[in-house]
């Protein structure tokens, strides 16, 4: 694969052979995004352990104190006596088979997170096959699951993301915009960070954060010292 220019200049930035300090690799990923957009800084986590089996599982939700940069459309399931709270904490869409027919009939995708309350999960589950490739159903470890779907909202408005294994056993998350600079990143890599410690499974032998990388969206991989995680 070639690369531009400016991905071979900010190339030069980085010592391969090096894991940094978070806020030295963040800064660095600040620098290194040099694409016209505000590039997004993206956190690659390798855990040791094995997604095939069930209890390796990593997954979970944190919200990021200083938020993801991004403006999140978020998708409501629930009952009529709870719209006007999801709609009063800031949800872009509420409905119950209206909605469930929009994203059939119409191939409607126009949301990033959805999030129901538990006595609409048999009518959001039709949507399985929809939702669950693109990792949008929701799911109670991830809090978009919940009775009181007014507060969940209030927390995916807010920043909070999903964290969850691929089958490379691999964790890939936004951390916010290369604007935000690399204190606000590093606080939020940080919680990122204890919150995937934290839910270390059982299970897990050996060492767990095998590896991690910080990345712009069209920068170079930056590799970042996990010692103080001691894990």
């Amino acid at each position: 694969m070639k690369h531009g220019k400016k991905y071979v200049d900010s190339a030069k930035l980085v010592d391969r052979s090096k894991a940094y300090e978070a806020a030295e690799a963040l800064d660095l990923a600040c620098k290194t995004a040099k694409a016209k957009f505000d590039e997004t800084i993206e956190i690659h986590v390798r855990l040791g352990v094995d997604s095939r089996h069930a209890d390796q599982q990593v997954r979970g939700a944190v919200v990021l104190p200083n938020g993801t940069g991004k403006n999140v459309k978020v998708l409501v399931f629930c009952k009529e006596d709870k719209a006007e709270a999801a709609k009063a904490a800031g949800a872009d869409y509420v409905g119950a088979e209206d909605m469930v027919e929009k994203i059939t009939k119409e191939n409607w995708m126009d949301f990033d997170v959805v999030i129901a309350s538990p006595d609409m999960m048999g009518l959001v589950g039709r949507l399985g096959k929809v939702l669950g490739p693109r990792g949008l159903m929701p799911n109670p470890k991830a809090g978009t699951v919940s009775p009181d779907v007014a507060k969940a909202v209030t927390e995916a408005k807010a920043g909070k993301i999903e964290y969850r294994l691929d089958k490379t056993n691999i964790i890939h998350c936004p951390i916010g915009k290369a604007s935000f600079g690399a204190a606000k990143l590093e606080e939020n890599f940080n919680v990122l960070m204890e919150a995937i410690v934290k839910a270390k499974p059982a299970a897990a032998k050996g060492a767990y954060l095998k590896s991690c990388t910080v990345a712009s969206t069209m920068g170079v991989g930056i590799s970042v010292s996990t010692a103080k995680f001691g894990v």
